[in-house]
């Protein structure tokens, strides 16, 4: 078994065109990717413990960062324009080992469900992101 850094993680999502950005290079931390699953329970006298039978996958998820504006690639660019002028979902990935051939990628369609910039006088300008998994998030690999 070999541990992974995550300093090669990479993160993309669709930006309003339909165009997978990268935006990895702006990205510090990723969170609450692949998931969760609804239980619910189903548990009857007698039994002697609890049991409970799978409900809906319900996914969401946020990722936060290093602020840029750069027009198409920074993600000023790509996630505020998806939270105010997002009318369908918008495709994402996510490799926590990074992307190269064999690599494990989540990926799915989700909505930005909320993104803010955020400055301090002492620190960085920084932004985070939330989002919510439209359907469920499959986990495939890099080719």
């Amino acid at each position: 078994m070999s541990f992974v850094h995550g300093k090669d993680s990479v993160f993309a999502v669709d930006d309003t065109g339909g165009t997978l950005r990268t935006i990895s290079q702006y990205v510090d931390n990723v969170s609450g990717l692949p998931g969760s699953r609804d239980l619910s329970e189903v548990t009857a006298f007698g039994d002697q413990g609890t049991k409970n039978i799978p409900g809906l996958v319900n996914t969401s998820f946020s990722i936060s960062g290093h602020f840029n504006s750069t027009v198409t690639t920074g993600p000023d660019a790509v996630l505020g324009a998806l939270m105010t002028g997002q009318t369908a979902t918008a495709s994402f990935e996510y490799g926590p080992e990074g992307s190269t051939t064999g690599k494990v990628k989540y990926s799915g369609e989700c909505w930005v469900t909320s993104y803010t910039a955020e400055s301090s006088v002492s620190d960085k300008v920084s932004f985070s992101a939330e989002f919510q998994v439209d359907g469920v998030v499959t986990r495939g690999t890099y080719a």
